[in-house]
């Protein structure tokens, strides 16, 4: 028990207003799911100034709803409110965060991945007390959309031009003609830009929660992709296809057995394959990360209620969570029995590491 009672209030109210900042927070972020999901902010990034009147129009909302909810975004800064003219907007910089599906800096696919865990916090809570395992299909569909969106500009933006060619004769022997396993590939979006960008190579696309497998197979149809296939598989049981390169995106440390899987995925591979496992960003030590890792907080948070869950409810249940940082992550690839273990890319969200 802590028997220290001496209170310092200058504290006590710095951080009340912290917690007090975060509901306000919490609240806008419900605004910015709303403003997305009835789209709100693409009819004002299409319309620029404008009426509370047009927006509802455009829209087709309730005006009297869109008047507070406008207000609420203004008094937050996601929208401009100009007191002359009575008009709302947004600028250029406001569209490119809430308005505009596919560029970089939209937070719209994180917004929706924290409110499908609102929507099912009693079962977050049974998990958290009982310490029991949460399966991938426990969550609602707001966690599987919600994610895609979130990584998706990630891998848009660095997979093809940065990560692939950091790795050692990798994108040689893809644009010659190779067979990929990309594993735990979720809504597909990582398996169709590599299929998209190399016709020559054979994607084989794994992942074992089954609904997003036949999402992802409606996506590929309606792009044409005849080089992909998508499988209903769990990371432990990959066919031995003789793989030049397998992947894994950003879900690795979500797997029950890390190792094991490693070590099943060396044994897929041809004798000159690569392993490419992108990873969330993190630093090495929990003191770092707290202190100069500005997204840890998010990632444990992630971590708990998602990430961990999900090891858990797997064989052996191993817990790595989306912050083991780039020194535990290579020792465990080598305690896998690759050879050569190394730190070929990282951007503000991703490690990239290449094992042979």
């Amino acid at each position: 028990m802590n028997t220290d009672t001496n209170i310092d209030h200058e504290k006590v109210m710095a951080l009340f207003g912290n917690v007090f900042n975060d509901v306000a927070g919490s609240i806008a972020i419900m605004m910015s799911y709303i403003g997305d999901q009835t789209g709100v902010y693409k009819a004002m990034d299409k319309l620029g100034s404008a009426s509370v009147t047009a927006i509802a129009k455009e829209a087709d909302v309730d005006e009297r709803y869109l008047k507070e909810w406008l207000a609420s975004n203004a008094g937050r800064g996601y929208v401009n409110f100009n007191p002359d003219s009575e008009e709302f907007s947004l600028s250029p910089e406001q569209a490119a965060v809430f308005a505009r599906e596919g560029e970089p800096t939209c937070i719209q696919g994180l917004v929706q991945g924290v409110v499908g865990q609102f929507v099912k916090e009693d079962v977050a809570i049974d998990v958290f007390k009982t310490g029991r395992g949460r399966p991938w299909g426990e969550h609602h569909e707001c966690c599987f959309c919600g994610t895609e969106r979130f990584f998706r500009p990630a891998y848009a933006g660095h997979l093809l031009e940065e990560w692939i060619p950091a790795m050692d004769g990798v994108q040689e022997k893809l644009k010659k003609g190779a067979k990929v396993a990309d594993i735990g590939c979720g809504l597909g979006t990582s398996s169709m830009l590599m299929a998209e960008e190399f016709p020559n190579s054979t994607i084989h696309a794994y992942d074992f929660h089954g609904p997003s497998i036949d999402e992802a197979k409606k996506r590929a149809a309606e792009k044409g992709l005849t080089n992909l296939e998508f499988y209903v598989s769990d990371a432990s049981n990959i066919p031995n296809n003789g793989y030049d390169l397998a992947c894994i995106f950003d879900a690795w440390h979500d797997m029950g057995d890390p190792v094991g899987i490693a070590k099943g995925i060396k044994d897929i591979l041809t004798d000159n394959g690569t392993f490419m496992v992108v990873e969330p960003m993190a630093l090495d030590g929990l003191a770092n990360n707290i202190a100069n890792n500005p997204s840890s907080s998010m990632f444990y948070g992630f971590g708990t209620l998602i990430c961990v869950p999900a090891s858990r409810a797997q064989p052996v249940g191993l817990g790595l969570g989306p912050q083991a940082g780039p020194k535990k992550l290579m020792e465990l690839l080598s305690s896998a029995g690759f050879e050569k273990v190394n730190l070929a890319a990282k951007t503000a969200s991703n490690l990239v590491f290449q094992a042979t």
